[in-house]
Formats: structure tokens, C-alpha cells, sequence
């Protein structure tokens, strides 16, 4: 069967993602893919979580406290800021990330996420990120801003090498108003 979005996302990362890494969710928002990858990392593990609202900050420590997940660092700051947060020794073992990108589910639809920011994010990531481990980018395309993020992502990942980099686009072609869809990126 089909997965869904969100699900072959999570399926994507469950394949790459090790008990006891480091691994980034970038836009943690209500906190459902940082508990996910709290859960994926073991407690030996650790999640660094990056948004820009209070907002989601509270929302996923609320999910994370429910949860009682202690391995995750919560940081109220823009993701293309992460190298600021990240110590050298994450950097040398950065076992996956995720982004969900546009804006924050039941929250304010006009603070969204940016081509410039996500970039900006995405290439930190891929520099640290171990041989065969994977990012994924859950595109949300359909509000003001979007399609511009959208296109943006989309010039990125076709243009990365090749030889360092398979990039896989999954998406349903015949679902209206703008569904999601997936790019994911796996370092060679």
C-alpha cells in the first residue's frame, strides 16, 4: 500500500537513523516528528529541535513532557542558525534530520518558512550529515509564500552531485489544493 506523507517520512528516517546518534528536527513545531525521533535515538541518543515560535517550543515540550522523552534540546531560534547550537562532536556524527516546512499547524499562517532560511539550513546539515544517512523535507507548499519556497527546494536538490547525493521526490500527482510532498536526500 501507499504510505502517507508523514508516514513514509518517518519510514524513511526509521531506515537510516541509529539508536544513540545525534539528529536534527528543524522546525519541530507541535513536536510530533521530535518525539518520533526522540523514540528513534534511544535515550542514549539526542534530538536538537529548532523553531522560531514560542509558541511550538511550548507545544513540543508539553508533547515531550506527556512522553517523559528526555533526550532532546529545544531551541527557539531560526534553523539556518544551527551550527551555533551544534557541538564538534554532533557535527561528526549527525545521524539524520527532518523539516516540515510552511507554517505552524493551528498557529499564526503568517509566520512561515523562507527559501533563504531553509537553504541555509539544508546545506549545514548535508555538511555534517554521516555517509548513508538521510534528511527529509516535508514540503507544504500551498499558502502565501510557499510555491516560492517550494520551487526553490526543488532547483536545490536537482542540482546536487550525483556522485554525493540521491535525492527522491515522493509525491501523489492527482490529490488537489496543494498536497505535500517529500524530498529526501541520502548522503552517499
Amino acid at each position: 500500500m501507499l504510505k502517507g506523507i508523514l508516514e513514509y517520512a518517518h519510514d524513511l528516517l526509521a531506515e537510516t537513523v541509529k539508536s544513540g546518534e545525534a539528529v536534527i528536527d528543524a522546525t519541530c513545531g507541535n513536536g510530533n516528528d521530535t518525539l518520533f525521533l526522540s523514540k528513534l535515538t534511544g535515550n542514549e541518543g539526542k534530538v536538537i529541535a529548532f523553531d522560531i515560535q514560542e509558541q511550538a517550543i511550548q507545544n513540543t515540550q508539553r508533547l515531550l513532557d506527556h512522553h517523559n522523552r528526555k533526550n532532546v534540546i529545544l531551541i527557539q531560534d531560526s534553523h539556518d542558525n544551527m551550527l551555533q547550537y551544534v557541538s564538534p562532536a554532533d557535527k561528526q556524527w549527525l545521524g539524520g534530520a527532518i523539516f516540515n516546512l510552511g507554517y505552524l499547524p493551528k498557529g499564526d499562517k503568517t509566520v512561515i518558512t523562507t527559501p533563504a532560511s531553509t537553504l541555509a539550513a539544508l546545506g549545514h546539515i548535508l555538511q555534517i550529515l554521516k555517509p548513508g544517512r538521510m534528511v527529509v523535507l516535508v514540503v507544504y507548499y500551498g499558502h502565501e509564500g510557499g510555491m516560492k519556497e517550494k520551487e526553490a527546494l526543488l532547483q536545490y536538490a536537482i542540482q546536487l552531485d550525483q556522485k554525493q547525493y540521491q535525492v527522491l521526490q515522493y509525491r501523489y500527482i492527482n490529490q488537489k489544493n496543494h498536497a505535500p510532498f517529500i524530498i529526501a536526500i541520502q548522503k552517499k
